[in-house]
């Protein structure tokens, strides 16, 4: 491994904490150079929904690549763009009665989240935002100023501004009211808050200590936004795409956001891949306004339209996903009756999950902990006090039990002390 330690970059992070060389993976599991299994409860921090490989999209990608279909068009019509269109119009957004226009940024979740705070702007002739506690929308320096982590903002060398921090849901234990603050300084000609062009939130906080927001609150945050002629921008680049049962994990809400952004688990392969939905009236873009290199990959439409055909074309994958969420939501309830030496709390929605430790270095030598044993966790919130589990949507039961088997042994060795 010396020639990582050598040539890359100090800003290695992952590479840190599973100080291993991975050579291949399939579905829900990873070897080694060493030929080590590892199973896979991390999935790509959420880009690989479908797990590692996933053989049907496999198969498409390498016949596409195989009759030299095109792989770079930036904005180009390409059949591989076309067919993706078709294929989100017709599975996707008809089912659900929404009505999007599908913007291609480059392909991340942060240039996403770049191109709907700009579009915001564009709309409404107004420059600030407003962002919630304890959000995670990127590391470029738009999604960074609405981004909540202090190490994170801190690397960005300069001020970081337009954008006011909100209470996210249950940011005061339930003692303050739902938006008691946000409305008080909308309506209040002192409050000194600039008149907000958008909101942007995520349905569950992420990185940010896997938060869900109730559905009462993301319904009242919606109607907030509408009654106060503020956009509403869902973050859906790790929660989307089932993570949370439903294809958009704001779906539950019976909310339609002004923006929505995709990105991660959208190609279905782990290939670069971003949208960015945008309500027909509010599509004002000027061509080329924002645009990108790498904003056409078409292997990456490839693999998104057959994941679609292949995962959405009935609720089964939604089913099954929440079935799932509530097998981990059991499990991790009996990991923290069975621990009496410290607090833990079980949180999450679907198959976003987390155990929050009291005592917060204790998340991390968990997941250090079950790494020894084969087992691909992170952790995440602002003093990484929770340890994640993005498992791939696809995971089997048996997987599924052996990695919580192991979480339980880990939390009950790092707890006792032993």
């Amino acid at each position: 491994m010396t020639i990582f330690e050598d040539v890359e970059s100090e800003v290695r992070s992952y590479c840190r904490n599973w100080p291993v060389v991975f050579d291949t993976a399939k579905g829900a599991e990873l070897w080694d150079v060493d030929g080590n299994r590892y199973l896979d409860f991390f999935a790509g921090a959420g880009a690989l929904n479908y797990g590692h490989n996933p053989e049907p999209l496999k198969k498409k990608l390498i016949e596409y690549l195989t009759r030299d279909g095109i792989t770079h068009g930036l904005d180009m019509y390409t059949t591989a763009k076309g067919e993706f269109l078709d294929t989100f119009r017709d599975k996707i957004l008809a089912p659900r009665n929404l009505d999007y226009k599908v913007q291609f940024p480059g392909p991340t979740g942060a240039n996403a989240v770049e191109s709907a705070l700009k579009l915001a702007r564009k709309i409404t002739g107004k420059e600030a935002m407003v962002n919630f506690t304890n959000a995670f929308h990127g590391m470029t320096l738009g999604a960074l100023s609405v981004t909540g982590n202090s190490m994170k903002r801190g690397g960005a060398g300069i001020p970081l501004v337009h954008s006011t921090p909100m209470p996210f849901d249950n940011y005061f234990d339930g003692k303050v009211p739902d938006f008691l603050w946000f409305e008080r300084v909308l309506s209040d000609s002192g409050s000194s808050l600039n008149d907000p062009a958008a909101v942007i939130v995520e349905t569950v906080q992420g990185e940010g200590g896997i938060n869900p927001a109730r559905i009462e609150w993301l319904q009242g945050l919606a109607d907030l936004c509408k009654r106060h002629d503020i956009l509403l921008i869902v973050d859906d680049v790790q929660m989307g795409v089932g993570r949370t049962g439903p294809f958009f994990s704001f779906e539950t809400a019976g909310i339609e956001p002004d923006i929505v952004t995709i990105s991660k688990s959208i190609s279905g392969y782990g290939l670069p891949m971003a949208l960015v939905l945008i309500k027909p009236e509010h599509d004002v873009w000027g061509p080329g306004e924002h645009n990108g290199t790498f904003r056409g990959h078409n292997p990456a439409f490839v693999t998104g339209t057959e994941a679609i055909h292949r995962f959405w074309s009935d609720d089964t994958l939604e089913r099954d996903v929440i079935r799932k969420g509530e097998r981990v939501e059991e499990a991790f309830n009996r990991i923290v009756a069975d621990t009496t030496t410290t607090e833990l709390t079980a949180k999450g929605r679907g198959l976003a999950r987390g155990l929050q430790f009291a005592h917060h270095e204790q998340a991390a030598k968990v997941c250090s902990a079950a790494f020894e044993r084969g087992l691909l966790m992170e952790t995440s919130g602002p003093d990484s006090e929770v340890m994640k589990i993005l498992a791939p949507l696809t995971i089997t039961d048996d997987e599924l039990d052996e990695g919580l088997a192991v979480v339980a042994e880990c939390v009950k060795t790092v707890t006792s002390g032993a």
